[in-house]
């Protein structure tokens, strides 16, 4: 499968974006989809994840409460949806399909990166 993510940009503090991740091919449905996120000079870390019914999200603490991801199977999109957004939020995004979870090891494709800035 192919991922193509977009949506980024810059925002205010307090703002919002949302993200989506378009896949091609037809067993998108039959992955689990993550988020996860680069900052300039760290580890890539988790974001999100949602199983491949779209019934079950995982969030990392950092975002929880202010973010939704879903997805729409029809349209093999996932979306990530940012909102409060902190200047901490500033990175480069990625959407990943795999078994799921919360380390990048556990996705085997992944698309190719939004960058998100997020201004004081």
């Amino acid at each position: 499968v192919q991922l193509q993510a977009s949506g980024g940009g810059l925002a205010q503090a307090g703002g919002s974006l949302r993200l989506s991740c378009a896949a091609s091919g037809r067993t998108f449905s039959s992955y689990n989809m993550g988020w996860f996120r680069q900052a300039l000079g760290k580890e890539r870390e988790f974001v999100a994840t949602i199983n491949w019914t779209g019934r079950s999200t995982y969030y990392a603490d950092s975002v929880k409460g202010r973010s939704t991801i879903s997805r729409d199977n029809a349209k093999n999109t996932v979306y990530l949806e940012m909102n409060n957004l902190k200047p901490e939020d500033t990175a480069v995004y990625y959407c990943a399909a795999g078994v799921g979870g919360t380390y990048p090891r556990q996705y085997d494709y992944w698309g190719q990166g939004t960058q998100v800035t997020v201004s004081s």
